[in-house]
């Protein structure tokens, strides 16, 4: 997207949150109707879908989104080449293109974003984005990153020269690196991308010679940042902090303010849409953004409707994440639908240290992009400060042997990457790997 085209699209967008609550709500139906239709029209699995749930075309209009049926992954998996609205766009074709292109930021075709859903094991699942979407979609995330502000302070912003140090999980297919890095070419500022894999004494000697003023990443990565400047390793002036890939408590949200102390803006997002929400306080909550996506909860279950994806529509998808939704009331200051208590996976870190005493850690969603035929599931529980196990489930016991090969030639590789040789691991297959019982989502790390 041109410079300045971002720049007044980004002025439009904004201009949402200052609409009353009426309008929003008539902004997402129109938005809803429409993308249920174009499903009905260019979907041969919506299109039968709906008829064999008794709906007509002349129906989509006026029922209740209650009444659509719902989707969930294993039936995106099963339906991906009937369900997406675009005829080449197949779902072997796009696992090729991902096992033989490199992991950067190219398009498929030249023209669809290809992200890899994450937390899966077996087959990889993807989302696509065309080039109408990905851009609604940076929209979306600049506008939450930049909450808060006028137009005439992120233009001084800009004109400043941001530079952005993103801290995450980069060298794969993950949404949230691919959007942020075209997020920041976007709006021309400087960046630095730090893989969570990188060691860490790499990240203090990087910090110190780009100097960044904006931190963006998970808050887990975030916090290692601000125990580094706590003991004085690297020295930070950030304009702002932005969580986003994790969820954000409020003990380490308080944290990262008083540590870098800046404003801390959250970023809610998930595969199947990059811009879902934001948070400013914890005491405040998220505000969804209701005029880019229809969010539902129904028996404790999160359905989603994406708005503005009409190449891959995904309607009333079902996301394990945990939340309570409010309507906005007439004291609150924007018109978006207010939810709390959202519980994604949180994850833990496994640090060890060297027999010299150095410390560094390995962040979970490094290893989760194992995808192995056979393998169904997969845990890490560390032992010591210098060792730690692998479990894995299996849904096809005679690849037993490969699997476990596997599993151990690419965790040395990521261990050797780390800079982590000295820590010793081993593969325990097991029968089930179950799911906290609070967020409805495995853990990647137990104790």
């Amino acid at each position: 997207m041109n410079y300045f085209n971002l720049l007044w699209s980004l002025y439009q967008l904004k201009q949402n949150a200052g609409k009353s609550r009426e309008a929003i709500k008539k902004l997402q139906e129109k938005k809803l109707r429409k993308l249920l239709l174009h499903a009905y029209d260019h979907s041969l699995y919506y299109h039968r879908v709906f008829e064999e749930t008794g709906i007509t075309r002349e129906q989509i209009p006026v029922l209740s989104i209650s009444s659509f049926p719902t989707l969930d992954k294993q039936q995106l998996l099963e339906h991906f080449d009937e369900l997406v609205t675009v005829p080449e766009l197949k779902q072997e074709d796009l696992r090729r293109f991902d096992a033989s292109e490199s992991p950067d930021r190219k398009t498929f075709q030249g023209k669809y974003h290809v992200v890899h859903s994450s937390g899966s094991t077996g087959a990889p699942g993807y989302f696509i984005y065309d080039v109408a979407a990905w851009n609604q979609m940076l929209l979306g995330i600049i506008r939450a990153a930049l909450w808060d502000m006028t137009m005439p302070e992120i233009l001084r912003f800009l004109w400043k020269g941001p530079r952005i140090v993103y801290i995450a999980a980069t060298d794969g297919r993950y949404g949230g690196a691919m959007a942020v890095g075209d997020g920041i070419d976007g709006v021309h500022a400087h960046q630095l991308f730090l893989d969570v894999k990188t060691p860490l004494a790499e990240w203090v000697r990087q910090i110190r010679e780009f100097r960044p003023n904006m931190v963006i990443g998970y808050p887990s990565a975030i916090k290692i940042l601000g125990e580094l400047v706590e003991r004085g390793e690297v020295e930070l002036d950030v304009f702002r902090v932005v969580s986003c890939g994790e969820p954000l408590g409020a003990g380490l949200r308080s944290y990262l303010e008083e540590t870098f102390d800046t404003d801390v803006v959250n970023i809610y997002g998930a595969s199947e849409s990059l811009a879902l929400g934001v948070e400013i306080s914890h005491e405040e909550g998220m505000f969804l953004f209701d005029d880019l996506n229809y969010i539902e909860v129904e028996d404790g279950c999160m359905y989603l409707t994406c708005l503005y994806n009409f190449a891959q529509p995904l309607i009333r998808y079902c996301i394990s994440d945990q939340l309570n939704l409010r309507e906005p009331e007439a004291k609150d200051f924007y018109p978006f639908t207010m939810a709390g208590n959202i519980m994604g996976r949180s994850e833990d870190l496994m640090w060890f240290e060297s027999p010299r005493g150095e410390r560094d850690f390995l962040h979970p969603l490094v290893i989760e992009g194992f995808c192995l035929e056979g393998l169904l599931d997969y845990q890490f529980r560390q032992l010591g400060p210098s060792s730690f196990e692998m479990l894995a489930e299996l849904s096809d016991g005679r690849k037993a042997r490969f699997i476990h090969s596997e599993m151990l030639r690419q965790m040395g590789q990521i261990l050797k990457e780390k800079r982590l040789d000295y820590v010793r691991f081993s593969v325990r297959f097991v029968d089930e790997i179950r799911p906290d019982r609070g967020t409805g989502k495995k853990r990647l790390i137990v104790a």
